[in-house]
């Protein structure tokens, strides 16, 4: 898979600037992978959260899981924006701009059209829209927060009711995640072909020219995020033991995967199946994967922060710290509500300028970054997926539900006995969904 991904990836790009207009048109490539993906991303969630959840049958633990989860997120993405801050200052990716804000004119009309008109949700909003209208809308909408919130309930009830005898309803849904790892194991043989389709196209819709035109601020982002993940590497290893570059060697294929396609979201069932492998519980993962993906974008965030310095810098504005805090406070909370939204990082970044209220930057202004957003997607996913990661070694440590000799071996490339459950119905064990999954 590795070698076919990057012969894809490559493939993608020279084909996307050799011609760039059937570049352009592998679009529907990418896409019908990302697709068939999707569509089961929901009903993985539930399937394992439940089981999960069924098994350990401890309330108390979930909500330590969930608390434990949200702090550490609060706690990343915050120094992760300070840390851009930083960067940004040091680096100064705007200078040599010039950019003359009457220049503007259109900028807000290009962004509209960029987000599709939408609006991020307010922070009270946002927590609302977590409880689903019903348990279809959920599905249906693939609300993944929604659905992480309905599975949670589910399962606890299951485990209450479970105390009476193992219900026909454990089993069904015990299948079911079969069912769904297998198939997520035959689309996952499409990925090359998702992955040459996503480059091509971005290659060829954008072009390689952007590359010059704002190579100081894609480099100073990308240089952000090698020692961001370096900070990753030093917080994993110091509280959970876990050797990350070993990690990124183990799920190099998921990683190209994200970085081929541009989303996080497409591999979201192949990590979980490789973290519970490497020793983290499956309620662990269940819980906090999923929530991560709203509440920990750290990648999102350490873009955010340098390119609110970068509008400056290129308008020839002077930020004062206390203004720098201000939008540091302001990306807090409208990151917490990117996933999902068109043109989430435009509306994020809107949102922060308005916020400021330095007359000299104008809303328009964030219109500067059409031509660079897209050639930032593999920062921001690679960043994004193994701060995700990460979260769920930390907390599983955190929670005594990491098996680091299963880890150690793992890692290492040592053999290890297949993940099993106890089948509820009979009671013996059986190959756990993900490892049968993972085996087509």
């Amino acid at each position: 898979m590795f070698t076919w991904l990057l012969v894809a990836i490559v493939a993608g790009i020279v084909v996307g600037a050799v011609w760039p207009g059937f570049g352009s048109d592998l679009k529907p490539l990418a896409d019908g992978f990302i697709k068939l993906i999707k569509m089961l991303i929901a009903p993985i969630i539930f399937c394992t959260v439940v089981l999960g959840i069924a098994h350990v049958g401890d309330m108390r633990s979930v909500g330590r899981i969930g608390v434990k989860a949200l702090i550490y997120f609060e706690a990343v993405t915050t120094f992760a924006l300070l840390f851009g801050l930083v960067v940004g200052n040091i680096v100064k990716p705007g200078n040599g701009f010039d950019i003359n804000p009457e220049t503007l004119a259109t900028g807000a009309k290009a962004v509209a059209d960029k987000t599709q008109d939408a609006e991020l949700p307010h922070t009270v909003d946002f927590l609302l829209n977590i409880i689903p209208t019903s348990a279809l809308s959920a599905f249906a909408e693939n609300e993944l927060l929604q659905v992480l919130f309905f599975a949670v309930l589910f399962g606890l009830g299951l485990a209450k009711v479970g105390e009476k005898g193992p219900p026909i309803v454990l089993e069904t849904i015990d299948q079911l995640s079969h069912i769904f790892f297998t198939v997520i194991g035959w689309i996952m043989k499409l990925a090359p072909l998702g992955a040459f389709g996503a480059m091509a196209y971005i290659v060829g819709e954008y072009g390689l020219s952007s590359l010059s035109s704002y190579g100081k601020l894609i480099a100073c982002c990308y240089l952000a995020a090698v020692l961001f993940i370096v900070v990753l590497g030093v917080i994993v290893r110091i509280f959970a033991g876990v050797n990350l570059w070993k990690f990124i060697v183990y799920i190099k294929d998921e990683l190209f995967v994200a970085l081929g396609t541009a989303s996080t979201e497409v591999v979201l069932p192949r990590i979980m199946t490789k973290l519970s492998n490497a020793g983290c519980s499956r309620t662990t993962t269940g819980l906090v994967v999923p929530t991560g993906y709203s509440f920990n974008l750290d990648g999102a965030t350490l873009y955010l922060s340098i390119c609110i310095l970068f509008l400056a810098q290129a308008l020839g504005v002077e930020l004062s710290f206390g203004e720098q805090i201000t939008a540091v406070l302001v990306l807090m909370l409208t990151s917490k509500g990117m996933a999902g939204v068109p043109g989430s990082s435009f509306l994020a970044l809107s949102a922060t300028v308005s916020a400021i209220g330095h007359g000299s930057i104008p809303v328009a202004a964030v219109a500067l970054l059409l031509g660079a957003d897209r050639i930032m997607d593999s920062m921001r996913v690679s960043v994004n997926l193994l701060g995700n990661c990460v979260a769920t070694f930390v907390v599983a440590n955190w929670e005594g539900q990491l098996d680091k000799e299963r880890m150690r071996k793992v890692l290492a490339g040592e053999p290890v006995e297949p993940l099993t459950d106890v089948d509820p119905m009979t009671g013996e064990e059986e190959v756990a969904a993900e490892q049968a999954g993972s085996k087509v």
